[in-house]
């Protein structure tokens, strides 16, 4: 079997997308009510549960990366589909929150290794023509579109099927989602090369691979451990899709096809308006998009806030979910751009560790985020209001709406990035 990349592997990474994202929207948007209505669990201990899984995936991408470049791409994915695996079966296993919790994790982990192997795999794909590697050259980058839309209609048909299967309860989704990945690691496994480790491609990349100082550089650059500090808060503000809301539904007595119609309006947004707003924000420039975004996210939690006062409506969420994708829209490229500002001039070899610390932060701030709201979640359920969750994220958002534009490069051009953000 060749060891290079073949162009009709394309079809097959495209796929493993739309696969990969059904079968994990098809789960994780129901978790929360699951943990809830079918084992009694409370708000803090979902909120911990969900912000573990998120943060084991977002913490882990720069491990998924070294290791798709160590083990080569095909074993990566394969792995990551496995790890999947086992944390659906151990969540289908789970009556008490240490299951639970391992589950997530586990989940969050397939995840981290899986996706940064397709990214690295597809983009070496795109450098064979006719079996053959083509220095310089590649086919035009819609390739990468397409995976943001696969992407995307994955997220739309797995709400609908998690929804569907909730009749069954919470395990037939689990059993869906085991199913799906079980019969896709098959497929790769058949269809997919083996290629060579991306860090035995050349020697200079083996060289680059065995530094010790690059990791380890962007925690010294104190205003990008700052940058990244501030644009986490997108991450946590976007997490709510899968805490905050679909508790906000349980509590209004609505059932879980609601769900899948937000998830529904949160995809059709990105697809339709991406390229339209990352245009917009190459006309008005980073510093001034990254507060327009976080100002967006604040309105969309101001809207949940004033949702506690007009009473038992799905208005006022369905208001929530376009601010807040739009908001999202806005933030993520852009947040994306402006990183390799802060690298010093030729650290070329450090740039992963850049975008890994920045993933990271974002992980981490679900975590104590979701934690502390899933506490005033408690609280608003034991007699306290309903809005102070909201509150709690509307100042998040204002934060780095204010004191973004003051830690950015002062130097720097944003680049061109490619949309989407449907990570699973």
């Amino acid at each position: 079997m060749s060891t290079l990349p073949r162009a009709k592997d394309t079809r097959t990474l495209l796929a493993a997308q739309l696969v990969f994202n059904i079968g994990f929207y098809a789960v994780v948007p129901f978790l929360a009510v699951a943990m809830r209505d079918d084992f009694g669990m409370q708000a803090a201990a979902i909120g911990l549960v969900l912000g573990a899984r998120t943060f084991s995936q977002q913490g882990m991408f720069l491990v998924g990366g070294l290791l798709a470049d160590r083990w080569g791409t095909k074993r990566a994915m394969l792995l990551g589909c496995l790890v999947r695996i086992s944390g659906y079966a151990t969540l289908a296993a789970a009556t008490d929150f240490p299951l639970f919790l391992l589950g997530a994790i586990l989940t969050g982990a397939g995840g981290a290794m899986f996706s940064p192997a397709l990214e690295s795999h597809l983009s070496r794909a795109d450098l064979v023509v006719d079996g053959n590697l083509a220095p310089g050259q590649s086919r035009p980058r819609s390739v990468f579109v397409w995976l943001a839309i696969t992407g995307e209609i994955g997220a739309v048909l797995g709400p609908l099927l998690g929804a569907a299967l909730m009749g069954w309860g919470f395990g037939a989704s689990l059993g869906l989602g085991i199913a799906v990945f079980a019969v896709f690691t098959v497929v790769l496994w058949i269809r997919l090369p083996s290629l060579p480790p991306n860090a035995a491609r050349t020697p200079e990349a083996a060289a680059n691979s065995h530094s010790r100082n690059h990791p380890l550089r962007c925690l010294r650059n104190r205003r990008f451990v700052a940058f990244c500090a501030l644009a986490s808060v997108n991450m946590l503000a976007y997490n709510q899709l899968y805490f905050l809301i679909p508790l906000e539904l349980d509590r209004q007595g609505l059932d879980s096809s609601w769900l899948a119609v937000l998830f529904l309006i949160a995809s059709a947004l990105t697809i339709v308006l991406q390229l339209p707003v990352s245009a917009a924000v190459r006309r008005i420039g980073e510093s001034r998009a990254m507060p327009a975004g976080f100002l967006l996210l604040a309105a969309a939690f101001t809207a949940a806030c004033y949702g506690q006062v007009a009473g038992s409506s799905a208005v006022p969420l369905v208001a929530v979910v376009v601010l807040l994708i739009l908001g999202h829209m806005t933030l993520r490229p852009t947040i994306l751009a402006a990183i390799p500002g802060f690298l010093a001039l030729g650290d070329t070899a450090g740039r992963g560790a850049y975008y890994g610390l920045a993933a990271s932060c974002g992980g981490i701030a679900v975590l104590l985020g979701n934690a502390a709201i899933g506490q005033l979640r408690h609280w608003a359920e034991n007699g306290g209001w309903a809005g102070a969750p909201w509150i709690l994220l509307i100042g998040a958002a204002v934060l780095p709406a204010v004191l973004l534009p003051m830690v950015l490069p002062v130097r720097g051009q944003s680049v061109a990035m490619p949309a989407g953000d449907r990570t699973s």
